[in-house]
């Protein structure tokens, strides 16, 4: 029975729970790591008589983050009885690696946890342990970063010992996931999905992913040194669609390799505070390309070699490319995007001439006040940053208008490039409904929910409406055309947009 690349950490209580579990990893084509601290009796003549998939046995303690709290050697009298029996490996601590002995014919894996945050002296801590003997060497740090992620990569990249590295929490997702790109021999997921942000009994590491994602979403088990890497930059990014609609593109596109390797994976990237330094950091690890959402799209822009001149105007990127001689590129598709949304429902030639209030002066916003430029609209801008405002105002040839005081404005369309209606906040609205009116066209940038209370009350108003979720998908498709040099399946992104929301 082969070992595969990904294996579901199981916290069952029962032995019937564990066996359940062992099947479920079966049917996923993993492995499956069964803690027996979690477990309040087990039976290993049981468990591993005939398991359908390799079994790792871990019993951790609570110095390393584990449930058991007993005397030492029947701990690892359990582990060496679990090794005789037949588990594939046995999971020990780095303290305790002496005292359990050899254990064949397991392999054994000696692991270090930090659960406070990323250790100064982490390639020391691996450098001994690899010298251990043990067949893998697996570190689990806590990333308070994404930052914390370049030392965990780098070390697995440039490990010559079976090494699994790992940054726990939801900063270091990268890591669980790109795993077996940089050399580990497999990574962990969770048997179910947990909300974003919460950890549940059943979850044996803080941030690790469920098995289904990992499969279906970003195709972990087929993740490998030639996958191409991509990213959504965002603070937050739980929220973003992005993930959905790239991976089930690059799936979709024939982009994957004759040995079976995914051609690419597209990952979500917390990067809280300065983008610019984020992308610098990863370089080294060659990602050929980003979307960059709120708040990033400017401050992303020093990072960059160059940027197009449209974007250069606007003064914000959402979309980078990384070309053949390694230097970085950043253009815009929300204003290219964002007015073929529009005229799909207005028809070309009509923004000519028409007043349009913009709110909300950010990357968005900036984007979408040059397109109207671009048409010849008369614009009007609003923003809570009223300074933020004026200066673009000043940029575009517009005019401004205080947030309080846009309510007497008569607009032939009006666009919100704000986040007001976005989930979880999905009955607030940027404008009051008595100022829609039947000859208004609105524009909602938002997306999550498709139909927020603006689009809402202004098709209740009689008005003609241009959903985000249109938008959304048309900057997704010319930013998957502009890495890959392929035409964008634009009919399934959008699917999987609407059953993301669904």
């Amino acid at each position: 029975m082969a070992d595969r690349t990904l294996c579901i950490s199981l916290m069952p209580q029962t032995n019937d729970e564990a066996l359940a579990g062992f099947a479920e990893a079966a049917r996923w084509g993993a492995m499956a790591e069964l803690r027996l601290d979690a477990m309040r009796e087990f039976d290993l003549h049981r468990l591993l008589a005939a398991p359908p998939c390799p079994v790792i046995v871990t019993y951790r303690p609570q110095r390393e983050g584990g449930r058991y709290d007993g005397p030492e050697p029947p701990r690892l009298a359990a582990l060496r009885q679990a090794a005789r029996l037949g588990a594939r490996y046995i999971d020990v601590e780095h303290d305790a690696l002496g005292a359990l002995g050899d254990v064949p014919p397991a392999k054994v894996i000696v692991s270090y946890h930090d659960f406070h945050g990323m250790p100064p002296d982490l390639e020391a801590v691996h450098a001994r342990l690899a010298k251990s003997g043990a067949s893998i060497v697996k570190l689990a740090v806590t990333a308070r970063h994404i930052l914390d992620t370049v030392p965990v990569l780098r070390l697995l990249q440039s490990a010559h010992t079976p090494t699994i590295a790992l940054a726990m929490g939801a900063r270091g997702l990268i890591t669980r996931i790109l795993a077996p790109k940089f050399g580990a021999p497999f990574t962990y997921a969770a048997l179910t999905d947990l909300p974003a942000g919460q950890a549940g009994d059943d979850e044996a590491g803080p941030g690790q992913v469920s098995i289904r994602r990992m499969r279906d979403l970003y195709r972990a088990d087929r993740i490998g040194p030639a996958t191409r890497l991509y990213g959504v930059i965002a603070d937050p990014v739980g929220h973003s669609l992005s993930p959905q609609l790239h991976n089930a593109a690059f799936a979709e596109a024939g982009l994957d390799l004759p040995t079976g390797q995914a051609g690419a994976v597209y990952l979500p990237l917390w990067v809280e505070g300065d983008p610019a330094a984020f992308v610098r950091a990863m370089r080294e690890f060659d990602f050929d390309g980003y979307s960059v959402t709120i708040p990033h799209k400017q401050t992303v822009m020093a990072a960059l070699d160059c940027v197009d001149p449209m974007a250069r105007r606007i003064g914000a990127v959402n979309t980078i490319r990384r070309r053949a001689d390694g230097s970085l590129a950043g253009t815009n598709t929300d204003w290219t995007a964002g007015l073929a949304a529009i005229e799909a429902v207005v028809g070309q030639g009509w923004l000519r001439g028409k007043r349009a209030l913009i709110l909300g002066a950010g990357g968005l916003g900036r984007a979408m006040a040059f397109a109207l430029q671009e048409r010849g609209s008369r614009i009007t801008l609003s923003d809570m940053e009223a300074a933020r405002a004026e200066t673009l105002a000043r940029q575009v040839g517009a005019e401004t208008c205080p947030i309080g005081r846009i309510a007497p404005q008569a607009p032939d369309i009006l666009l919100n490039c704000t986040p007001i209606g976005m989930h979880p906040k999905t009955e607030a609205s940027p404008v009051p409904p008595t100022m829609l009116r039947k000859e208004l066209v609105v524009y909602d940038a938002v997306y999550n929910p498709i139909e927020t209370r603006l689009l809402r009350d202004a098709r209740a108003a009689g008005c003609r409406t241009v959903e985000g979720i249109d938008h959304f998908v048309r900057q997704a498709a010319e930013q998957f055309e502009w890495w890959t040099g392929r035409p964008a399946p634009v009919d399934l992104m959008r699917r999987t947009a609407v059953a993301a929301l669904a």
